[in-house]
């Protein structure tokens, strides 16, 4: 199979200046590409590489991320900032043609839940959904049953004020080492993927996406503010790790509430060390092990069921009359397009009604 060309361009929509990475014809098949977080369109290469030229490929960095500027993302909106800026490119003919778009969107984790929120906001638009390892649809950390329920009334230990402040450091000095525990490449290969050996000679250019951050309080990981409940933060106004808190993104009952449900293929690894019902980055899973001292104990502050929550709501959506398919790689981690290409591909695919070569 012939592989297709990747242009990068620069495109204005919502106000903002976005990079987007495009390929195969402007007639093609529509295909969305939206990245997770400490990432950039740049991730999603190894997957274009391996796609049929009959798609029209579009995967632009979001605001703060690869080589799209550094516009605030203000967290009261949830993920909407991020959302606004992608629906603005579906209307570009340079990017998808003359006619309006209705892609297949694919989103990986922070992408997925802006998949989904574009879902909701934009539903005539979207033609179908693949969830890779996708946030839950009650946002991250602070929830303790697959209802959503608060664990605190500030959702405590969830946004900003949970990144670790050394990986943050890293990040913005370009720490390419890998070294150090916190050091972004050590990130790369312990949690993104379950065995570091899927990254392939890819390596270095996966680490130049996740380096592409754009750290702050306007961006990653944003503000916080103290709290009286443990472990004595909570989410602020501003920036990404605060718009993903569930104080701010709960869509669940909206997703289930679209009108047109189109249909939503939901792709995991059950060895997922970051969306996970044991994720190592939810504070009370790690107040459990005693990584955080003082967690109060799994009747006040449980670990988040995030694979049980999205599952629980997928199947709300799908009872509402929609459908849904929940696809579990055994021994993948959190980027299963990097790690069952195959798999990943094939699924895609059948999203697309095009067919393999």
């Amino acid at each position: 199979m012939p592989r297709m060309e990747i242009e990068q361009r620069t495109v204005t929509a919502n106000g903002i200046t976005q990079a987007v990475r495009v390929a195969g014809p402007p007639d093609g098949t529509p295909l969305l590409l939206i990245h997770g977080n400490c990432s950039s369109s740049l991730f999603w290469e190894p997957l274009i590489r391996r796609l049929p030229p009959t798609l029209r490929v579009v995967a632009p960095d979001l605001r703060g991320y690869g080589d799209t500027g550094t516009a605030p993302v203000n967290a009261t909106r949830g993920l909407r900032d991020f959302v606004d800026d992608v629906a603005a490119l579906l209307d570009d003919p340079a990017l998808f043609g003359a006619r309006a778009a209705r892609p297949v969107v694919v989103g990986h984790s922070l992408g997925g839940g802006v998949a989904m929120r574009l879902l909701v906001d934009h539903p005539e638009r979207v033609r179908a959904l693949l969830l890779a390892a996708p946030v839950s649809p009650y946002g991250f950390g602070g929830t303790r049953d697959l209802a959503g329920t608060p664990t605190t009334p500030d959702f405590a230990g969830t946004g900003a004020g949970t990144a670790n402040p050394d990986f943050v450091a890293r990040l913005a000095a370009g720490d390419r080492s890998g070294e150090a525990q916190a050091s972004p490449r050590a990130v790369l290969r312990a949690t993104y993927v379950a065995d570091p050996g899927a990254l392939g000679t890819d390596e270095e250019l996966l680490l130049d996406s996740l380096l592409s951050t754009k750290t702050g309080d306007d961006n990653y990981p944003g503000t916080s503010v103290p709290s009286e409940n443990w472990p004595g933060v909570a989410p602020g106004e501003r920036g990404v790790l605060n718009a993903l808190a569930p104080t701010w993104f709960r869509l669940a009952d909206e997703l289930v509430a679209v009108a047109d449900k189109p249909p939503v293929t939901w792709v995991r690894g059950d060895a997922d060390v970051i969306v996970s019902d044991t994720s190592l980055f939810d504070l009370a899973y790690l107040g459990s092990l005693g990584v955080v001292p003082g967690w109060p104990g799994k009747e006040d502050c449980p670990p988040q069921p995030m694979v049980g929550q999205t599952r629980a709501v997928l199947e709300r959506y799908a009872a509402a009359g929609g459908a849904y398919h929940e696809v579990v790689l055994p021994g993948c981690g959190h980027s299963p397009h990097l790690e069952r290409p195959a798999e990943f591909v094939a699924e895609l695919l059948a999203l697309t009604d095009v067919p393999a070569a």
